[in-house]
């Protein structure tokens, strides 16, 4: 694929997947590869801010030896914070004082960077971001990566939010609509995946102020699937560049283990190099 100025990057969520992401960022970051354009959902946005300000090896160590020191998913914080993710480390003491961010190098990128956020008024995705304010960026950041019933839902300017992946998991065709073609996706599931769960109608027991949410909860596996088929189409007429694990992953979304993330990151430096190779 010939990479140009109208080249976009789309990045995958899947929660502790996303160390796989963060690998194949250091390696675009290793040899100064940067795109005009990112779309990024949940994992991917919180690994994608390290790319925009520039600060290679950062994501790692948060995925890997700051949750080897902290512990940060646990029961305990979904009882005590609402959140199955240490909402405190993770969007307050990390980017502020244990792994300062860079913010002015984020804000001064011209690279445009969306996180992907759902409305769970209109259960519509939002495509939001922020070049000024360092914690509205932190707050998208939080929203788009609030996962459905383990984690509180998000206010982004005044507006409720919860998870991107829920409605566009693999923003493939808002960096279409951006006017960014050929795009860069980098997919946290190998190729042939499909998820094997099953939808089912959320009861109002759940977000029973939002019922449009309720709806859009109720079919997320049916648009995943069909959203990973579009893509498996997409690589093969070669409108896309799909970069992804080569073998089912022995890492699932919540996943502690830290010598299987370790692996992980190492398979995803390897494939971004050849990449870039």
């Amino acid at each position: 694929m010939q990479l140009g100025q109208k080249t976009g990057l789309v990045l995958e969520g899947g929660g502790m997947r996303g160390v796989f992401t963060s690998g194949v960022l250091d390696a675009f970051m290793k040899h100064d590869l940067y795109f005009p354009y990112t779309v990024a959902v949940s994992a991917g946005a919180c690994n994608g801010l390290s790319y925009l300000s520039r600060q290679p090896r950062r994501a790692r160590y948060s995925n890997i030896d700051l949750l080897k020191k902290y512990g940060y998913i646990s029961l305990r914080t979904l009882i005590t914070q609402g959140s199955i993710f240490d909402p405190t480390l993770l969007y307050e003491r990390f980017p502020n004082e244990i792994l300062p961010y860079d913010y002015e190098a984020a804000f001064a990128n011209p690279m445009t960077f969306e996180m992907v956020c759902t409305n769970c008024l209109t259960g519509r995705a939002e495509y939001l971001s922020e070049r000024s304010d360092p914690r509205r960026l932190l707050a998208i950041c939080r929203a788009t990566s609030s996962l459905p019933y383990v984690a509180h839902i998000t206010e982004v300017d005044g507006v409720p939010m919860l998870d991107g992946g829920i409605v566009d998991s693999i923003p493939v065709a808002r960096a279409v609509s951006q006017g960014f073609s050929p795009n860069v996706v980098v997919l946290t599931r190998n190729r042939g995946y499909r998820s094997t769960e099953t939808d089912f109608k959320v009861p109002r027991l759940f977000y029973k102020n939002y019922p449009r949410l309720r709806v859009v909860l109720s079919h997320h596996v049916e648009a995943y699937n069909e959203q990973l088929e579009m893509i498996e189409r997409m690589e093969d007429w070669g409108e896309i560049y799909c970069i992804r694990p080569e073998r089912p992953l022995e890492v699932d979304r919540m996943c502690r283990d830290v010598k299987k993330l370790e692996a992980l990151y190492e398979e995803g430096f390897k494939l971004g190099e050849r990449f870039i190779s």
